[in-house]
C-alpha cells in the first residue's frame, strides 16, 4: 500500500479533470452497475506508464466529441476495497494497473490492460478509446 500523502498528485490528475475517484465498494458498484450509459474507469497506478500514457491518453479521449456519460477512477495500492471490487467487473481479465476500462450499460465493453498502455504514447491511448467512444458511446 502507498502512502496517500505520495499519490495524491497522481489521483488529482484525474480529478481535477473531472473523473470521480471511487474509494468503497458500495461506490463502485453503485458507479459501474448502472443499466443506462456509459462510464469509464481508469485503475490508476503510481507507475511511470500511468503517469505518461494512461492519465494523459484517458484525458485526451474525453475531449472527443463522442464521451461516457460518467468519468471514474480508482487507484490501485491505495483504494484497496475500491480497486478490488471494480476488478470483479474486469473479469475474465487479470488484474492490471494502471488499465482503462468502457462499460455501457452496466456491462464491460473495452478494456485497455497494462500491456496495452505500456510502451503506447498517450495519442495512441487516447485514440484507440475514440475509437470505442464512437461504438458504444
Amino acid at each position: 500500500m502507498y502512502p496517500v500523502e505520495l499519490t495524491i498528485p497522481m489521483a488529482k490528475d484525474l480529478t481535477a479533470y473531472g473523473f470521480t475517484s471511487l474509494t468503497n465498494a458500495q461506490e463502485v458498484n453503485a458507479a459501474l452497475s448502472k443499466t443506462e450509459g456509459t462510464a469509464l474507469l481508469v485503475v490508476n497506478s503510481v507507475c511511470g506508464c500511468a503517469a505518461a500514457n494512461a492519465r494523459p491518453g484517458a484525458k485526451m479521449a474525453t475531449r472527443h466529441e463522442k464521451k461516457p456519460d460518467h468519468l471514474y477512477t480508482v487507484f490501485a495500492g491505495v483504494d484497496q476495497e475500491a480497486t478490488q471490487t471494480a476488478r470483479e467487473h474486469l473479469l475474465p481479465y487479470p488484474p492490471s494497473s494502471p488499465s482503462i476500462a468502457l462499460f455501457k450499460d452496466g456491462k464491460l465493453v473495452h478494456f485497455l490492460e497494462r500491456h496495452h498502455i505500456e510502451g503506447r504514447s498517450a495519442e495512441i491511448i487516447a485514440e484507440n478509446l475514440k475509437m470505442a467512444f464512437d461504438r458504444y458511446c
